[in-house]
């Protein structure tokens, strides 16, 4: 039987892993921000905007962990990959025909049921690739951001300038080059030997204390910036901001994320990985505090914005470096769907739907304070975490 070949971290692998962080969080960078107001322009009330943006999070209950499951059987993690992208840009053409908000629901949630995998299956490649090392983690991941930022911008000026009506175009060609991103990728594979062995049961790890609580902070940290991810643009566009504004002010926080990954190889070594939890915790509730309190003041939602770079991208790598410790080998791609599906799903579905029934009964300010106190049980969580392993490294 033959084996797959070796993991080499060379130039080439990381250029490619690169190329598609890019291109991925480009798709992103356009798609999230612009889908509220996408269907807002569609005609859509406030609370079918919500549910429809929680499309991607249903995915991401269930389509990480199939995927992440399928790829530690397969080891295939490449060719998955290229497959989700083909399926995403096919069913993204399903935008073009104005079939109502059910027809919607359907392209969504074929679309995503692929873009979600990938999410989980390339940072389990790129985990292996990088071998602990988050500096090198964090220049690839700040290509994402790079990527993010150019469509952010450029997206809002374009919409600005010639209205909504481009969106499924903006859609269909950005997804375009992440399929072609994919075929770029070296076809890496965990050992052959790795998958004749016995499945290594997940529940172990579980059952672990430190564990329960990273998964819970997880949960409400992501949970809390849900009110960003699927109502900021829709918030700035009530108080009377235009699409450029919009556009610059996401286009901030990702200037900030991507000077954290430019200098997370010389800061993240600073405090323990559970500590940066609690530091990225009380980050969030500061960011959307301010957010909530006083969205009227541009200078308020600049620092607001900036401090993206601890609230998410501090916060991002310092998940991945967690989950990559506790769930190591052919645990690897199960871990990643389950950060994945209990964050960004769970938490992002209940964070979606929720703020879609605050926003449209008390307001997106109160939304907005609402997700702060989320951000702070987010943060008790992650005290739990500190305290726990310290005691282990105390008994250790």
């Amino acid at each position: 039987m033959s084996t797959a070949p070796p993991v080499a971290a060379g130039r080439g692998h990381l250029l490619a892993f690169a190329g598609l962080s890019a291109s991925y969080f480009a798709h992103i960078g356009f798609f999230n921000p612009y889908l509220p107001l996408w269907l807002k322009d569609l005609g859509l009330p406030i609370f079918t905007i919500s549910l429809l943006a929680s499309v991607q999070s249903i995915t991401r209950v269930f389509a990480p962990y199939a995927w992440g499951a399928l790829s530690d059987h397969t080891g295939q993690r490449v060719k998955l990959l290229r497959f989700s992208a083909a399926v995403a840009l096919a069913s993204s053409f399903g935008l073009w025909w104005h079939g109502g908000a059910w027809w919607l629901a359907l392209v969504l949630l074929v679309m995503f049921t692929h873009t979600s995998s990938m999410m989980s299956l390339t940072e389990a490649a790129m985990a292996q690739l990088v071998a602990g090392d988050w500096g090198r983690y964090g220049r690839i991941r700040l290509c994402g951001s790079a990527g993010f930022l150019v469509t952010v911008f450029f997206a809002g000026e374009w919409f600005e300038r010639f209205g909504m009506k481009h969106f499924p175009a903006w859609a269909a060609g950005t997804l375009a080059v992440v399929l072609i991103a994919t075929m770029k990728l070296p076809d890496i594979r965990e050992p052959v030997a790795a998958h004749d062995a016995a499945r290594e049961p997940i529940g172990p790890v579980l059952r672990i204390p430190a564990v329960r609580w990273f998964f819970a902070s997880l949960f409400f940290q992501v949970m809390s910036h849900f009110s960003v991810y699927a109502f900021f643009s829709l918030y700035l566009d009530s108080l009377g901001y235009g699409k450029s504004i919009i556009g610059l002010l996401w286009a901030l926080s990702v200037v900030a994320e991507i000077v954290w990954f430019f200098l997370q190889g010389r800061l993240i070594g600073l405090l323990p990985m559970p500590r940066w939890m609690l530091v990225c915790g009380i980050a969030a509730v500061a960011r959307l505090g301010l957010t909530a309190g006083l969205g009227g003041s541009i200078a308020a939602l600049v620092v607001a914005q900036w401090l993206h770079a601890l609230s998410f991208a501090a916060h991002h790598t310092t998940c991945i470096a967690v989950v990559s410790r506790r769930f190591p080998g052919r645990l690897r791609g199960r871990g990643q769907a389950l950060f994945t599906v209990i964050g960004y799903g769970f938490g992002g579905v209940l964070g979606v739907l929720l703020g879609g029934a605050v926003a449209q009964e008390l307001g997106y300010r109160t939304m907005f304070a609402l997700a702060a106190v989320l951000a702070a049980v987010g943060s008790l969580c992650a005290w739990r975490v500190v305290r726990l392993e310290g005691a282990a490294t105390r008994a250790a």
